[in-house]
């Protein structure tokens, strides 16, 4: 066989393989797509995802079941995504969280730049360090010298060892040189009730969940976690203003879809998730929860991703942080 023949040969090889993923991609999609969120309902995670899902289904012309699948600081629900056939109807809404998982789970089943592939980012928003209305502390700077005054007398709420709101809380914690007990909850809502209860002393809380109550006076925000202010909390400093470093931190929530789910379908979702962004009804309903536009390519996701993971793999390993 002359070296041509050969080189025909092996194409034509390959060629039922190409002409099923481009077929599955041009008809994609036929039926009905799962979207997991690996937290609690009601979270911030939860509720954001949510409201884009809506309008991607009627973008996408068909239906999209979402499943809560909370637990590990969101290691379980992503797992379940990362493993599930890559057809394109296995979608996950995550966090920064996602970034967290592998410093804080070594033993994780899934390696989130390798088994989980970026689609669209939909926006980041500020966490709120809030305490119950009933604690003494009417600036941050009253908080700080009370917790160094009574070393380990402190609690903190979050998510879950590892979620995005930990680390959060992690990150001021070790900047400011204070010591405090980490209480984790399984969902948002647990430890919202927990904070207007007065039986933990503070939650970095996402801005979306954290507005309505500081609004209506239930709750006093101290410091955003982020390094500017945040045009929802104006009288509200950030950590730098107080004399901080490295102690800043957002939260962004992301859609992702199984590593080697066909590029013509992540492409399509890509497009479709953009357009949903796109709409001012869209930017208005996203900008009432504190979240600000975050526009990326797939590519761009992933190199986030990957700066990020080893960042909070040198955090983690600073503070201490064990699962």
């Amino acid at each position: 066989m002359n070296k041509s023949l050969r080189v025909i040969c092996v194409f034509l090889s390959f060629w039922p393989v190409v002409n099923a993923s481009g077929a599955q991609a041009q008809g994609w999609p036929t039926r009905l797509i799962k979207a997991t969120i690996p937290f609690g309902a009601g979270s911030a995670a939860d509720v954001v995802p949510r409201l884009v899902f809506e309008r991607l289904a009627v973008e996408l012309g068909q239906s999209i079941v979402i499943e809560n699948r909370a637990g590990g600081g969101g290691v379980v629900g992503s797992a379940l995504v990362a493993k599930s056939d890559p057809d394109g109807y296995s979608l996950l809404a995550q966090s920064s969280a996602l970034t967290i998982a592998p410093a804080i789970f070594p033993s994780a089943t899934f390696d989130p730049t390798r088994d989980l592939a970026s689609v669209f980012m939909i926006g980041s928003s500020a966490n709120v360090m809030i305490v119950p209305k009933e604690r003494p502390w009417n600036t941050i700077q009253d908080f700080i010298a009370d917790a160094k005054a009574k070393p380990g007398s402190i609690s903190f709420g979050s998510v879950g060892i590892g979620s995005a709101v930990h680390i959060s809380s992690e990150k001021f914690r070790y900047a400011a040189g204070i010591e405090a007990t980490h209480v984790p909850y399984r969902a948002g809502p647990e430890v919202i009730a927990d904070i207007l209860g007065g039986r933990i002393d503070l939650y970095f809380c996402p801005l979306a969940t954290a507005l309505p109550l500081i609004r209506e006076g239930q709750v006093r925000a101290l410091v955003v976690s982020t390094a500017k202010r945040v045009p929802e909390l104006p009288d509200v400093p950030t950590p730098v203003e107080i004399g901080l470093r490295d102690a800043d931190s957002n939260i962004w929530f992301g859609v992702l879809a199984p590593a080697k789910t066909p590029r013509e379908i992540v492409e399509k979702l890509h497009a479709a998730g953009e357009k949903v962004l796109a709409d001012p009804a869209m930017q208005a309903s996203l900008k009432k929860l504190g979240l600000e536009p975050m526009s990326m390519k797939p590519a761009e996701m992933d190199d986030l991703l990957k700066r990020e993971m080893a960042a909070n793999l040198e955090l983690i390993k600073a503070a201490g942080i064990k699962p």
